[in-house]
């Protein structure tokens, strides 16, 4: 009921003063714990009065009854308000006592803070803050952080907001971990977090602990995140603790975990490299990445080592590495550019174009396109033509890609032999009639029609229009599984001159093949006929 309900009923016991009646009428409703409305007019009832005391012994009643954070805020200003300081901090502490750590509400504390702070307990009002804050997650006091930042930014300075909020997200990070070890994402947010503030040694055993949690899982994936952890830790212990020693156990430890046998991790091993190298330890270094390519022959490995001797300046050891990478895979095209490459930069052309033939005589490679292409324009810078012009043919050996037919053409074309180009031109658009390669003999012949344009005369541009095709829409029957009715589409078509003449001749023979042979089976039953007759006559 509202509040003139709840009053209503002992206002005229009041007004006749008869106080100890209207007491004794509250006293017997308070027994039934009513709403908290009427508790607040049996305490106002006393301090109409001036009953103190009373009030105050309704109050304790009150917040057991009803026992909110709202009701106890209320307890402690009232004893606030008639000059009981004591008290009143008794209240706030006795409710903080009374909900405990598992019921803690931000409200309670940010009262009990700012009723500390009104009475120029600042300290007090901290260590209000901070006990809450130590003890109540993120999520459950955003207002406690505001109010806190606001009461050191009165009283306090930076470095203790800071503090605190530091703690504050330890301890979270520190509860994720605990409720899974293996979640990195909170080793790293907890490590970052120490590494902006906290002590080497602190930081060092944090990354022990991490490093200890190792994967369950036996698959590369699994272990990305756990291997940064390492790597994070060397360059920790390199660039802030500027310990070698430590560092270099911490990559031969990393190194001992990963299961090489199962996967490696090719940045492990050149970071370590690496860092030897910044050491002045250029043996350590070769030897590291000689165990790398011996244990695990990755393309990457293979690729530091190689890079790390060219700065060296060391060629004859990047030959040799160069020979045990393509020991190890013979089908790696850019392997094989990348010697050629290199010998080529050092003016061995010799070496260069023996490793290119012994390149395309492999049975398996992975671009076998593209080291063609290296080779022929090896050849190209070369300015050796017949070279070239053999590659082309042993290429065409090989396949009758209308590109091939056409790069021919317009290398020959670019040393101005236009005559042999045309020849290339012809001999490919002779090769590629079959109705398979319609798209093919298309392209050939407008490359051709370009060529002639460029460096044909009139005749020969007259010649390239005669031979190019007709574009047509046809329909067909889609084909369909299981037998179904898949209906019909339209699809464009190319009629060539030469392939369309043919067709006319070929209809024009079969029409004449089956003219004679209808006149020949008209011709036999006319000789029947006539037997017949003849039969006839005779009888």
């Amino acid at each position: 009921s509202s509040g003139i309900n709840a009053e209503w009923p002992l206002r005229p016991g009041e007004m006749l003063e008869n106080i100890a009646g209207a007491r004794q009428v509250f006293e017997r409703w308070m027994e039934w714990e009513p709403e908290e409305q009427a508790w607040s007019s049996y305490i106002n009832m006393e301090l109409r009065y001036k009953e103190i005391d009373r009030a105050r012994d309704i109050y304790t009643k009150f917040v057991l009854v009803h026992p909110t954070v709202k009701n106890w805020i209320k307890f402690a200003k009232f004893e606030e308000k008639h000059g009981n300081v004591a008290g009143a901090r008794e209240v706030y502490e006795r409710a903080v006592d009374f909900f405990g750590e598992e019921y803690m509400e931000e409200g309670l504390f940010i009262g009990f803070a700012k009723f500390e702070e009104g009475q120029k307990e600042s300290e007090r009002a901290r260590a209000i803050y901070k006990y809450a804050l130590e003890k109540l997650t993120k999520e459950q006091c955003p207002d406690l952080f505001k109010s806190y930042s606001i009461f050191e930014k009165k009283f306090g300075d930076r470095r203790g907001i800071e503090d605190v909020i530091i703690n504050k997200r330890r301890f979270k990070y520190e509860t994720e971990i605990k409720q899974n070890p293996l979640n990195y994402d909170a080793w790293f947010d907890l490590l970052r977090l120490l590494e902006a503030d906290g002590s080497l040694d602190d930081v060092r055993d944090t990354y022990e602990r991490a490093i200890a949690n190792i994967p369950l899982v036996a698959s590369k994936k699994g272990w990305r995140r756990y291997i940064y952890l390492w790597i994070n830790y060397a360059l920790f212990e390199e660039l802030e603790a500027e310990d070698v020693d430590k560092t270099r156990e911490v990559y031969k430890a990393c190194l001992e975990v990963v299961p090489h046998k199962k996967f490696t991790f090719g940045k492990i091993w050149l970071m370590f490299a690496q860092f030897e190298i910044r050491q002045k330890n250029l043996d350590g270094a070769r030897k590291i990445l000689g165990t790398s390519i011996g244990k695990c022959p990755k393309p990457k490995l293979f690729k530091g080592y190689i890079d790390l001797e060219l700065q060296m300046r060391e060629f004859d050891r990047c030959r040799k590495i160069y020979e045990k990478f393509l020991e190890h895979d013979m089908s790696n095209c850019n392997t094989w550019m990348k010697f050629a490459e290199l010998e080529t930069i050092l003016g061995d052309t010799d070496r260069a174009r023996a490793i290119f033939n012994l390149a395309i005589q492999q049975p398996l490679l992975d671009m076998p396109e593209i080291l063609w292409k290296a080779y022929i324009d090896f050849e190209v810078e070369e300015e050796e033509h017949d070279r070239v012009r053999a590659l082309y043919k042993a290429l065409l050996q090989r396949t009758k890609h209308v590109k091939v037919w056409i790069s021919f053409a317009n290398y020959e074309a670019s040393i101005e032999h236009t005559k042999k180009a045309r020849e290339i031109y012809e001999e490919a658009d002779g090769s590629l009639q079959s109705d398979t390669q319609k798209e093919e003999r298309v392209l050939c012949l407008e490359a051709w029609r370009e060529f002639e344009t460029t460096h044909g005369t009139e005749k020969t541009q007259d010649e390239i229009k005669k031979k190019m095709p007709r574009r047509v829409k046809k329909r067909r029957k889609i084909d369909v599984e299981e037998g179904g009715e898949g209906g019909w589409e339209e699809y464009w078509d190319y009629i060539f001159p030469d392939t369309e003449a043919n067709s006319s001749n070929l209809k024009f023979l079969q029409m004449a093949k089956a003219w004679k042979k209808q006149k020949d089976d008209d011709d036999s039953d006319s000789d029947e006929d006539d037997e017949e007759d003849e039969d006839a006559a005779d009888d």
